[in-house]
């Protein structure tokens, strides 16, 4: 019977040592798990951040492109209206009756006197009589032209364009912010 107790003293440490070793492998486990949930806690706030750092930065690229197209819109759509004033204004200046227009073609013939001394002058089809009569205009001729006066040099070296279109075009190129800011602000 000593035997019998011998072995089952052993039984009863082996088995102490084994619920002991079994506590410590549990408290062991337990720490790794609360190990990894933390990791995999911090991996997903992490994950979580990029995420979030991603949309908001979807979002201001999208705004950007947004606002981009927009000022594309706006900066189209006051192109159109300023191409469709200048034609108004070209054509308004184009069907203006005689009396104004021979007012004005008298004009632009005294400025243009003053750089051609007895010019060649060329008028649209039509228009001569508007400067009939006047002095210094010696040399008319009426080509197929648009509305306005073409001067010209006796030999044909200097030609000055006060055709309506190209004094209107000169005025545009020169004052397009000032024509810009009246329309637009």
């Amino acid at each position: 019977m000593a035997l019998d107790k011998v072995a089952e003293d052993i039984l009863e440490t082996a088995r102490k040592e084994a619920d002991q070793r079994i506590q410590e492998a549990e408290k062991e486990r337990a720490k790794i798990l609360q190990e990894v949930d933390q990791r995999i806690e911090k991996m997903r706030r992490s994950e979580e951040k990029e995420l979030q750092d991603g949309l908001m930065r979807m979002r201001r690229q999208e705004l950007s492109s947004a606002e981009l197209e927009a000022k594309k819109i706006i900066l189209n759509k006051r192109k159109d209206i300023l191409n469709r004033t200048f034609e108004d204004m070209l054509k308004e200046l184009s069907t203006m009756g005689p009396n104004e227009k021979s007012d004005l073609y008298k004009k632009i013939l005294v400025d243009g006197k003053r750089a051609i001394n007895r010019p060649k002058v060329f008028i649209p089809k039509g228009e001569a009589d508007l400067l009939a009569g006047l002095r210094g205009c010696e040399c008319l001729t009426e080509i197929d032209m648009s509305s306005g006066l073409i001067l010209e040099n006796e030999d044909g070296s200097v030609r000055l364009d006060y055709r309506f279109e190209t004094i209107l075009e000169s005025i545009w190129d020169r004052d397009m912010k000032n024509i810009s800011n009246i329309l637009f602000e």
